[in-house]
Formats: structure tokens, sequence, C-alpha cells
């Protein structure tokens, strides 16, 4: 019987994490597109995907102390509620903008529209620790790459295959419509949480913030394999922004695709992380983890090298599918290991302070996207401006890889 059949509350989590991701689909391909027709200027549109990430680096830490202090399935289903209320949001905003204007101008809009995605972030930082840190509970160890494995491959099914290509159909009807269906998933997602039923467990007496958070760097300090993961994390995803946050003027500028191809632009690159979540177990178990890990690290410059020098969207298309499978079969042996090895009392905080490393940086590199290609549009035309982006993360990938494949020694995970 497969683990889907047989565990219930799996079988739940699944499925909100299913529409909650469909939610986060719609969303990363609305919100973007959204900022275009307000705005044209990369700085501007980078706001909006700096805000998105800012919570990582600002409350990583804190939803930390709050997991391990609260019941997780009850901040799950309030961050999901929450984030349906701001969907609801972004609606109205949208059914502000009239024929490309904006009411109290662009900078106005951007703001607004930079506050709501700030809002969705800081919900989705506690409600992604949350569900990240109950899996152990739900699953035996022996499943814990099968069901991560399962979870990463709904997800993007849903947030990345489904979500956008969904949502650029959507933007064709209207422009607030992808936005109400957005709140319709996270109102879903919500109540699927709502009726799991988890195990009890011992919640640890409450202390000062500090001192709780200070035993997370303590015990992450004494794994120093886990603080150079995270570490290496940080660094992989703020080039992986910088490259990302100007994918969608890319797309449009160099490419010539409209919302509905920038859509299955990113359905795409959903299809690699679904293949790395099916299949990556079985080449984890077969490679063994310092291969695996080596081999993404390998693969992670290769896709930003081709956006860099090609402007045909089938080329495009399959750099993306290859970087998210890489990204999902590095996911598995490092995530997998942690909730193996991190104690559940302090699961919650040391998994927030990992995140706080590995996500905190992707505000940074959001910015300097937008940064790099303003900076350098007026000395070297919109063209090779919307290159430098792609240049800069393969070269610093490429640094990455070289320093984990000598530095990186992970076969105490097997």
């Amino acid at each position: 019987m497969t683990l889907i059949a047989r565990n219930r509350p799996f079988r739940l989590l699944l499925s909100s994490a299913a529409l909650a991701n469909l939610g986060d689909g719609i969303g990363a391909l609305a919100f973007p597109w959204l900022a275009t027709l307000i705005t044209r200027e990369p700085l501007l549109i980078a706001l909006v995907a700096f805000a998105t990430r800012l919570p990582w680096f600002l409350l990583a830490i804190p939803a930390g102390v709050l997991t391990d202090r609260h019941d997780r399935r009850q901040l799950m289903l309030r961050a999901d509620a929450f984030r349906a209320l701001l969907a609801v949001g972004a609606v109205a905003l949208a059914i502000g903008l009239k024929d490309g204007t904006a009411p109290g101008g662009e900078l106005a809009a951007i703001l607004s529209l930079s506050a709501l995605a700030f809002l969705l972030g800081c919900a989705e930082v506690v409600r992604d620790n949350a569900a990240q840190t109950v899996l152990p509970s739900i699953v035996a160890p022996a499943d814990l790459e099968r069901a991560n494995g399962q979870i990463w491959s709904v997800e993007n099914i849903a947030g990345s295959f489904i979500g956008p290509p969904l949502a650029g159909l959507l933007i064709a009807l209207a422009l607030p419509v992808p936005f109400g269906a957005e709140a319709i998933g996270f109102a879903l997602a919500a109540w699927f949480v709502w009726a799991i039923a988890l195990p009890p467990r011992a919640r640890p007496a409450r202390r000062h913030p500090l001192t709780e958070a200070a035993e997370a760097w303590r015990w992450m300090r004494a794994h120093p394999v886990v603080l150079r993961l995270a570490i290496m994390l940080g660094i992989l995803n703020a080039f992986t922004l910088m490259a990302l946050t100007v994918l969608v003027l890319v797309s449009q500028d160099r490419l010539g695709l409209g919302p509905a191809a920038y859509g299955i632009l990113l359905t795409v690159e959903a299809a690699g992380a679904v293949t790395g979540g099916l299949l990556g177990p079985a080449l984890v178990a077969r490679l063994g983890p310092d291969r695996s890990v080596r081999l993404a690290l390998a693969l992670f410059p290769l896709p930003w090298l081709v956006i860099a020098v090609s402007d045909q969207p089938a080329m495009v298309g399959i750099a993306l599918f290859v970087g998210m499978g890489a990204g999902v079969v590095w996911n598995l042996v490092t995530v997998s290991y942690r909730q193996r090895l991190i104690p559940d009392a302090l699961l919650g905080r040391v998994n927030s302070l990992y995140r706080f490393f590995g996500w905190g940086m992707m505000p940074v590199g959001a910015l300097a996207g937008g940064w790099v290609v303003s900076l350098a549009e007026e000395p070297f035309g919109r063209d090779m401006a919307l290159r430098l982006p792609y240049v800069a993360a393969a070269l610093g990938t490429a640094a990455l890889a070289l320093y984990g494949w000598r530095r990186l020694r992970l076969s105490v995970l097997g």
C-alpha cells in the first residue's frame, strides 16, 4: 500500500500543500506581470520580488521559535487563511488599475503591490516552516525521502506546472481573476489543514526568545555540515533570485512572450522539479548523498549560461528544466538529513535558522537583479543589460560548485 493510501494525515498535508502552492504558482506569474503593467523600470519591478522574499531574512528565526512553541497545525491554518485575505486585497488593486494607469501613480501602486507581496511572504515563512517541521511527526523516518519527494512533486505540479499557465489564461480573461483564484486556493488549503489530526507533542517551557534562538545556533555550530550547507544555499539562492527576478522582462523583451506563453515557460521549469521529485529518491539511493549533491552543484551554472546567450524560448525552457531538477535533488538530500538529525524540540528553530542563512539572501539577489539591469541599461543597452544577471549567476554558481566539490563531504548522511 502506498504512503498516500495508508497515511491519512500525510494525504491531507499533501492536499493542502498542493492547493497552497497552486495559489503561490498563480501569484508567481500574476504579481510580476501586474508589476510590468504598472511600470517598465527594472528596479521597481525587482522591488516586488524583494518584498516577497524579505520576510525570509526578517522572520525566519522568530518563525522557528513560534513553530516550536505553538501548535504547528494552527500556525499553518492561520497562515493560509491570512494569505487568502491578502489575495482578495490584490484583486482590489488589480481592479483599480485602469488602462495601464495606476491610481496615485506608478510608485504608489508598486509600493501597494510590494506591501501585499511582503505580507504574503510573512505568512509563507510561518506556514512553510511549520509544514516542514510537522512532517517527521506524520511519517516514519524511513519514509522521509519518499514523503519529501512526493510533496515537492505535488507542490511543483500545482505551483509551477499548473499555476503559472493557469494565471496566464486567467489574466487574458481579466486582470483581477488570477488573484481571486489565488484566494480560493489558499482558503481550500486552510480547510485541509484544519482536517489533519496530529499526535500530541510535548512543548518546551517558554523562555526568552533570544535564549531559544541561541540554542538553535549552538546546535548548528556543533554540526558544521549543516552550517556549511545553509551558507551554500544562501549563496545559491541569491544568484538564483538575481536571475529569476528579471525573467519576466527577458520573456517579454528578448523572447517576445505574452502572459500565456510565459506561463508555459514556467511550466517547463516546473516539469524539471516534478522529474527531480519523482526520480530523485532513486538517484540518491543509487549515487549516495555525496555524489548526488555534487551532480546538482555541477548542473546549477548551466541554466544561467544558456539564458545569457540564447533567445530561443525552447532552449530557455530546457535550461530552466535542468536547473529546477538539480535543485530538487539538492533539497532531497539536505532536507531529509536535517529532518532525521535535528531533535524534535529544536526542529522548528534549527530549520528556521537554516532558512535564515539559506533563504535570507534571496531578497538581496532579487534586488541585485533589477539593480544590475537598471544600471547597465544606459551604457550597454536593454538587451545586454538583461543578459548580465545570468552571466553573474553562471559565474557565481560555478565558483560555488568548485567549492562544494572540494570542501563538502556528506558521506555522514548515509
